[in-house]
């Protein structure tokens, strides 16, 4: 069955190097319809299963500590942990010695560490549209006027050193997408390479050398926008310093002082425009006679035009409750009542959240990253308040619903009679077969006529829905009055003399 690096590849040989189907048939060594199979489709994966390698467990003490050492020297300096919490996690694990021991073998450690990265390096040079670099950082905002630590995705031409930077809630593999797309959008392409850590979002395995087990949403990701993904080194921050030395800058230059924003979405307006501005007034480090930006505007023609966006959605398996709720991410949104009883498929994208049940959606909600919190849409419960009415007053979805205001009015008039949630109810129901703004016409010509009830709503609905067609007769010509006749009712009473 094809993987998602053979379909990646067969895309890349066709789109980029103009290579026939004969061709790559013979270089894959894979049958001619395969190939057109993959080109004619568009479609970057095919489903197949795919067994994860398990990792090796630890050994001696020394080695584990090695490891601890070395994960907290690749940490920022403000992340990194003192050599005494180190001690108390070893001893968590089973470490019975002293606290000297591992202080002289730290030291030890640093000190040979120190004389094996004391090298020298070859400076980098990449042509137009060759390469990009993706990294993190976390960054510490006031949002609304609570201390956030975001975490800000940035995305670097290796050429030119255009900029891209956006601050995110989460590090998760919707936001990559979201990143890549929104910078590929921006830069109006993306390059023939991506240069990564091994950040676990992007690289499942990493084995001996060169070779990776990429994540397979990701390798989809990077077939869609014809990337040939690269993992660096593991703890060689160097292989992609260009992004690296970028987040010192934006640290310095875009976050410092912090930075005070209402919203995510206001804050990354903002980073935009910092970007572009940045790159527009420094000028390029090799091509000092242009800034960035122009040395940018240069290479997008280079560029892997842009494909469009990758419908970058996280999914996870979900069940629902009775009470119509999905929980997802420490958070409950509801979907639509016909959907309890069966799983359901939650598509998390970077803002918002999408619930589909046997291919159709059943529910779409804006993403809350808050924990414990419960998203409602009214609309998913109207067909249970059939069943019911008494719901509408105390039940949880209704709370603060803001209808049209002259729904709104009909329901404030309704509150004060006696079946008044029955008949609110009767003309909710109505929107989920008339349509929101047919009913909100009807309660508008109702409450202008001075009514109120549903049966008046409804009947206004009917009407709209079946009006009655005017009737047409044609009269022959040999019926056609010559005369208009006279009313005369003295002709009654000749007829009562008569009798």
């Amino acid at each position: 069955m094809l993987t998602v690096e053979t379909i990646g590849r067969i895309r890349r040989e066709h789109f980029l190097k103009g290579k026939t189907i004969k061709e790559i048939a013979r270089d894959l060594k894979v049958s001619r319809n395969t190939v057109r199979k993959v080109l004619r489709s568009g479609e970057t994966s095919f489903e197949y299963e795919r067994e994860v390698q398990p990792r090796p467990k630890l050994g001696r003490w020394t080695d584990e500590l090695d490891t601890l050492l070395a994960s907290n020297a690749t940490k920022p300096a403000r992340e990194q942990l003192t050599l005494i919490r180190l001690f108390e996690d070893l001893r968590g694990r089973g470490y019975d010695g002293g606290y000297d021991a591992v202080r002289r073998y730290a030291r030890r450690w640093a000190k040979e560490r120190g004389q094996a990265t004391a090298a020298a390096y070859v400076p980098l040079s990449f042509a137009p549209g060759e390469a990009f670099q993706f990294d993190w950082s976390h960054e510490v905002v006031l949002l609304s006027g609570v201390t956030v630590i975001v975490k800000v995705a940035h995305v670097r031409l290796c050429h030119s050193r255009m900029l891209f930077v956006r601050a995110y809630p989460r590090e998760t593999q919707e936001m990559v997408f979201d990143a890549h797309d929104r910078a590929f959008a921006l830069f109006k392409g993306a390059c023939g390479r991506g240069i990564y850590d091994n950040m676990k979002t992007a690289v499942e395995t990493v084995f001996v050398g060169r070779d990776r087990l990429y994540n397979r949403r990701f390798l989809q990701m990077c077939s869609h926008y014809l990337v040939d993904p690269v993992a660096c080194t593991p703890a060689s921050g160097w292989e992609k310093g260009q992004v690296e030395n970028q987040v010192g800058l934006v640290r310095q230059r875009f976050f410092t002082p912090r930075l005070r924003f209402k919203t995510y979405e206001e804050m990354n307006a903002w980073l935009l425009d910092k970007c572009i501005a940045y790159a527009k007034v420094h000028r390029h480090p090799e091509l000092t006679e242009q800034t960035i930006w122009q040395v940018f505007e240069a290479e997008r023609p280079k560029l892997v035009p842009y494909a469009g966006r990758f419908d970058g959605f996280h999914a996870v398996p979900a069940s629902v409750s009775k009470t119509c709720l999905v929980r997802f991410d420490n958070n409950k949104y509801s979907v639509a009542a016909s959907a309890v009883g069966r799983p359901v498929e939650v598509h998390a994208y970077a803002d918002r959240i999408v619930i589909r049940q046997d291919g159709r959606i059943v529910a779409e909600h804006r993403r809350s990253f808050g924990r414990g919190d419960t998203v409602y849409d009214p609309w998913h419960y109207v067909p249970v308040l059939a069943r019911k009415p008494g719901a509408l007053r105390n039940g949880a979805p209704f709370k603060h619903w803001v209808l049209p205001a002259a729904m709104e009015r009909v329901r404030r008039k309704l509150a004060g009679v006696a079946d008044g949630n029955r008949q609110m109810v009767d003309i909710l129901t109505a929107v989920l077969t008339d349509g929101l703004p047919a009913v909100e016409a009807a309660c508008a010509e109702a409450i202008a006529q001075g009514v109120h009830s549903a049966d008046v709503v409804l009947n206004i609905l009917a009407r709209q829905r079946d009006p009655d067609p005017p009737a047409i007769i044609l009269t022959p010509a040999a019926l056609t009055l010559r005369h208009a006749p006279i009313a005369d009712c003295a002709r009654y009473d000749n007829l009562r003399r008569t009798i």
